[in-house]
């Protein structure tokens, strides 16, 4: 169904994937480790491994292109007139307002779920303003709501500063992670609103030194580990196209440790920093990027940063120096 979460054609899993609510007319679809794929021809690309010309050609031999015999009429029913783009994008915003000013300060006592969630991933450090706490945020499967769920939420920024969306993990009132196909959700944004090159900014930048990582708590675990100012990219698609602000002028990815795919044999994150790290040296920002040392752990499909803070403590974070002096004995 259109908006629900299945199973991921290239990753598998239970509820990495989903098509856009107008599939129909754009063919749109999101895949929660690979990113947004904004039409059908992107789709195609991405799901079977297609050049560009050959899913053109493919969609061509399927429309019939270039026959020139009538086809049949086609009935279409008719529709209730659609809602205009300023009238849902008004109240898109309106409603990650009411979300926002809903929500608590993590500290507040009404926020323990969310202080318990943290704690039990391993994370100690003072949560930053960023991030906030609702009691009781509705989840849905589709167009159908499954309940009502506590959450820990996230603003996610534009590369200009722009508020764009929130980043949810939906809890239990004990802060587990609620019993939910898909835990970590973004809400919906107007249109007008441009996600790509964006991300949570955790802190202000004290410096021109930026660490970036995918995934939240990640970056929190990097934030408490290292002492850096750190943003989150939200995934491996936002990551390869993040925007730092004009002032960074060195920025440290913190990458995840996937494993290989058919898509991305080297793995998604390794593949998703390097094309940020690859990208940003030719702004003229030196940038690095960093994957967690060791195997990934059987049954998992990655290794991050939090897995190595909670397997061997801050002392097993690189600080910028040591990576530049490790770069320069390489060279």
């Amino acid at each position: 169904r259109k908006g629900r979460h299945v199973p991921c054609p290239i990753h598998g899993g239970k509820d990495g994937f989903r098509v856009f609510r107008d599939v129909d007319e754009t063919g749109g679809s999101i895949c929660n480790t690979c990113g947004i794929h904004a039409d059908g021809l992107s789709t195609l690309i991405w799901a079977n491994g297609w050049p560009f010309s050959l899913a053109l050609k493919v969609v061509a031999d399927y429309l019939l292109a270039g026959n020139t015999f009538a086809k049949p009429a086609r009935v279409i029913a008719l529709k209730k007139p659609a809602k205009s783009l300023s009238e849902t994008g008004e109240r898109l915003r309106q409603s990650l307002n009411r979300v926002w000013s809903e929500s608590f300060d993590v500290l507040a006592k009404e926020s323990e779920p969310a202080r318990r969630y943290l704690a039990g991933r391993g994370l100690s450090l003072t949560p930053p303003d960023v991030l906030r706490f609702h009691s009781s945020l509705p989840y849905f499967d589709g167009d159908k709501m499954l309940g009502k769920f506590p959450a820990l939420l996230a603003m996610l920024t534009s590369s200009t500063g722009q508020a764009i969306t929130l980043h949810r993990t939906y809890l239990t009132p004990d802060g587990s992670k609620a019993p939910v196909e898909s835990v970590k959700k973004l809400m919906a944004y107007p249109k007008d609103r441009k996600i790509v090159g964006g991300a949570i900014r955790l802190d202000t930048p004290a410096s021109e030194v930026l660490a970036v990582t995918e995934g939240l708590e990640t970056a929190l675990a990097v934030r408490e580990a290292s002492g850096m100012s750190v943003w989150c990219a939200v995934n491996a698609y936002l990551l390869g196209h993040f925007v730092p602000p004009d002032a960074i002028r060195k920025v440290l990815v913190f990458a995840d440790k996937d494993r290989p795919t058919t898509q991305h044999p080297e793995g998604h994150g390794q593949a998703a920093a390097k094309q940020l790290v690859e990208r940003l040296w030719g702004l003229g920002i030196q940038a690095w990027a960093i994957v967690p040392a060791g195997q990934i752990p059987s049954g998992q499909k990655s290794l991050d940063w939090l897995d190595v803070l909670n397997r061997d403590g801050c002392q097993a974070f690189p600080s910028l120096q040591s990576v530049e002096r490790a770069v320069r004995r390489v060279a």
